[in-house]
């Protein structure tokens, strides 16, 4: 049952990013700065990442910051005020959270899945974690599909695994 369980949180995990990774490849440079909801549209994708990253770590300590957070600042996940967020970055830190999503999941056991989230601020287990990481991924994603649908570009929806067809 766990390799089971295991497999259909890995899929759901590499769906829903393949789905945040076409909004992200989708959206036109001239949109990625626009205001989505209450920030840009490439800030929505990089802040969606940044959970999908923190999350995945055992706990907040050992949380690793990437190049381009901003260790200085109180909140780690601005971005470094030189350090322009692109689309190129934002599908890299997509394709590292792919692959650290595969890596973290398939490592768990039935012990580590019932144990504490890790964070004092989610008094979930690990395994519901991982639900609630991939809720996260969809709530931004479809803000951002609803954002490029007002524009006449249809954002594809993956079902389960990661579609290299999409992106």
């Amino acid at each position: 049952m766990i390799e089971y369980l295991k497999k259909i949180i890995s899929d759901q995990f590499e769906a829903s990013l393949c789905m945040l990774g076409d909004c992200i490849q989708n959206c036109p440079q001239n949109h990625w700065h626009e205001k989505n909801v209450n920030m840009d549209f490439g800030y929505v994708a990089y802040h969606t990442l940044c959970f999908v990253d923190l999350y995945l770590s055992p706990d907040e300590a050992s949380f690793q910051l990437r190049d381009f957070h901003n260790e200085q600042d109180e909140d780690p996940f601005k971005p470094k005020l030189d350090y322009p967020l692109t689309q190129e970055i934002v599908s890299d830190y997509l394709k590292t959270c792919r692959k650290k999503a595969l890596d973290t999941v398939a490592e768990e056991t039935e012990n580590s899945l019932k144990k504490e989230s890790g964070f004092d601020w989610l008094p979930i287990t690990r395994g519901e974690l991982h639900i609630y990481n991939i809720r996260h991924i969809q709530h931004h994603t479809g803000q951002l599909s609803a954002y490029l649908r007002r524009i006449d570009i249809n954002a594809k929806w993956v079902s389960t695994g990661w579609n290299p067809g999409v992106i």
